[in-house]
């Protein structure tokens, strides 16, 4: 069983060396490592020649930006799974894809999950851990529970190729948000993993962009889970922040 491993990068020499340490250091051999870079002009092109025996395939080129990228990614890709680890991002530890293999023994292969998923631990530009993320990966995933907000983490979803489909270029901020909910809908199988499976930099594109982040997953859930519903559901969580507010203000 493969897994193709995607960077996406642009000008961000100062992250990308350990990203891709974090990925050539895993302990399970059959991966297809995969560099899309936006056309760096750090160092960028320096680092992955030094590491280019590592590295199966990789491209510099302008794009559309940080999800065309990604969609050329996904074009070059040729393995069982895609899964997504951008410049600045990790896999969690050497034996993580391991210990997913691990859990995938149970499974033939014509029944292997269609996601799989798992927990989001945070780091700094230095790569030192924030702890974790503090939205919680549900316990039973389905393209439901993203009515609640990203609740897993895109660095920590990794969906089989077959079923994954281009990331929609309409959405500059959340297109991830978007095509989770998408690859989530044509699931039979998704297996939750129990494990840490990535670090997210905390200063990723989309938490730089966050009010229009926010804006676009918004639009997004009102898409797929009605207007109505998703704004009662966002009233509430805005009386549910100040009543939490005034309650600390009173305890102080």
């Amino acid at each position: 069983m493969t897994f193709s491993i995607i960077t996406i990068t642009y000008n961000a020499a100062q992250w990308l060396e350990r990203t891709i340490q974090s990925i050539i250091s895993q302990t399970y051999p059959d991966i297809e490592y995969i560099i899309v870079d936006g056309g760096s002009t750090d160092g960028t092109i320096e680092i992955i020649t030094n590491y280019k025996l590592r590295i199966t395939k990789w491209i510099s080129e302008s794009d559309r930006g940080l999800y065309d990228a990604m969609n050329k990614g996904l074009k070059l890709a040729t393995g069982d799974y895609v899964w997504f680890i951008n410049a600045g991002d990790r896999i969690h530890s050497a034996n993580t894809i391991q210990e997913i293999i691990n859990r995938l023994s149970p499974f033939a292969f014509h029944l292997s999950p269609d996601v799989i998923y798992g927990e989001t631990e945070i780091s700094d530009n230095q790569g030192n851990s924030l702890g974790m993320r503090r939205l919680k990966a549900p316990e039973n995933l389905t393209w439901k529970s993203f009515k609640m907000g990203m609740l897993v983490s895109h660095q920590s979803f990794i969906v089989k190729r077959e079923i994954a489909e281009l990331y929609d270029l309409q959405y500059r901020y959340a297109a991830d948000f978007d095509w989770c909910i998408r690859c989530l809908k044509k699931t039979n199988n998704i297996l939750n993993t129990h494990l840490t499976l990535s670090y997210f930099l905390e200063a990723g594109y989309s938490s730089a962009n966050r009010k229009a982040s926010l804006k676009e997953r918004y639009d997004i859930m009102c898409k797929y889970y009605g207007k109505i519903p998703i704004q009662i559901r966002h009233l509430w969580f805005a009386v549910r922040f100040y009543i939490a507010k005034l309650l600390r203000k009173s305890i102080n």
